[in-house]
């Protein structure tokens, strides 16, 4: 993907129109919504109605529902999410008029070159966690910043910040190398897991992009020293290390069973003490990113112990939703293998009489490439219900479903249809069960249907 952003620059600028292709995805939404702020018009298109377009609306964007051609008249440029092709109608006839089409990340790269600290947060996994968690610190700390999440994080009420303070603080996602056209001023690798492979060739490709991404900060890289996949990325680059071994500069001790409470240690030196409301290993390590990450920034230890003490996780991670039946319904973004065993985990310290999985799979080369994998993490739950695969931006030109997890789980069971995923939860719940509803597309609408 070519860095265009001297190109752009000219565009966001007061009163230019910008058009967004797929404007209500997780990253285009606060895009259109920052551009707006900037004084910027700001119209979009998305194939679908959503939460998402119904909040672009009512804060006075102008949102198309499905892509035609006539809704680019009169823009100066064209952005679009990763998902518009050239052959989307839009694009073909932006392309057609003249008009200049850029890519997202390369929007949030122009904006963040006018902040003094820019805070990228990559990883296959924890990302959307780890810059709230990061988020919440910064605000306990005053700094005011501006933030883009890719989702919904409480204490904004949004996704999405604008402040006026001199550090934004950035979810930054590898897929197409999107956070190649960003511009950090300190660049944070939280682990590093074969994923993607509709557009990386393999787990060296994806430690390839990492590698560039870190490479691109001006200011200094925090990466997961545990981690031996960015280990091997970063080899022979200077960078700090957090992690739990005690090799790392940035480190915890006194950690409890439950993970939830731990002191920070920084070269050496104790830092601060966090109080976590969010379980499990992995939410401690995010947490021990998080707290790294503002140690490099200068934030006081106190400021990360306070605004950890009040993150209590961000939308779609491990969220708590109702009960039904005398069970406990949570919902959880969880699409890899390595976030499916991780969720697991710290659920089995929620001393539940049975975990029950709801789990979609995300994209059909994912569940093709990682098949055994999931099914190694599907088999640990005590009962697994199995949506079918949720497409995203691509076609099944793999030949695969998830009848062929099912077959492959002993006493996994099929449904071809949301609504039959909530049936079937409503016949298996019991008191005593946690049923989690899991995956990235739009699994999270059968235990809310459950509950209605």
């Amino acid at each position: 993907m070519l860095n265009r952003s001297e190109e752009l620059k000219k565009y966001l600028i007061p009163g230019k129109h910008v058009h967004l292709v797929g404007i209500g995805g997780v990253s285009m939404r606060p895009l259109g919504l920052v551009l707006k702020d900037m004084g910027l018009l700001v119209t979009g298109s998305d194939m679908n109605s959503s939460v998402s377009t119904d909040e672009l609306i009512s804060k006075g964007i102008h949102v198309a529902i499905g892509h035609e051609a006539a809704n680019v008249g009169g823009a100066d440029c064209v952005i679009r999410t990763a998902a518009a092709h050239n052959d989307n109608p839009e694009i073909a006839a932006a392309r057609s008029m003249g008009i200049p089409t850029f890519e997202r990340a390369q929007a949030w790269g122009v904006i963040m070159q006018s902040y003094k600290n820019a805070v990228c947060i990559s990883g296959t996994h924890g990302k959307t966690t780890t810059t709230s968690m990061v988020t919440h610190i910064l605000m306990e700390a005053e700094f005011d910043p501006t933030v883009m999440i890719g989702g919904y994080l409480p204490l904004l009420r949004a996704g999405h910040r604008v402040g006026s303070g001199d550090t934004i603080v950035l979810e930054s996602c590898e897929y197409c190398d999107s956070f190649l056209n960003f511009y950090p001023t300190l660049s944070v690798i939280l682990n590093i897991e074969a994923d993607h492979l509709d557009y990386f060739k393999d787990l060296a490709d994806v430690q390839k992009s990492f590698r560039a991404f870190a490479q691109l900060s001006t200011g200094g890289i925090l990466a997961n020293g545990d981690d031996p996949n960015v280990c091997k990325a970063l080899e022979n680059m200077d960078y700090v290390s957090f992690g739990f071994q005690p090799n790392n500069r940035i480190t915890a001790v006194n950690i409890c069973p439950d993970w939830r409470h731990l002191d920070v240690i920084c070269d050496g030196k104790f830092y601060c003490h966090l109080d976590l409301n969010v379980l499990g290993r992995h939410n401690a390590l995010n947490a021990l990113a998080a707290a790294g990450t503002a140690w490099m920034l200068s934030v006081p230890g106190e400021a990360v112990s306070g605004g950890l003490a009040t993150f209590t996780g961000a939308e779609r991670r491990m969220q708590f939703k109702g009960k039904c039946g005398g069970a406990d319904i949570y919902d959880d973004y969880a699409h890899h293998p390595d976030e499916l065993a991780a969720t697991i985990e710290a659920v089995r310290f929620m001393n539940y009489q049975r975990i029950v999985v709801a789990f979609q799979p995300h994209t059909y080369t994912r569940t093709k490439a990682l098949f055994y994998d999931f099914v190694r993490e599907l088999k640990k739950p005590d009962v697994v219900v199995l949506a079918e695969i949720y497409a995203a931006r691509e076609r099944n030109t793999v030949g695969i479903s998830s009848v062929d997890l099912a077959n492959a789980i002993p006493g996994a069971i099929y449904c071809a249809t949301l609504p039959q995923v909530t049936q079937c939860l409503k016949e298996i719940a019991r008191p005593g069960d946690v049923i989690l509803t899991i995956g990235a597309g739009d699994i999270f609408r059968a235990g809310e249907a459950l509950l209605d």
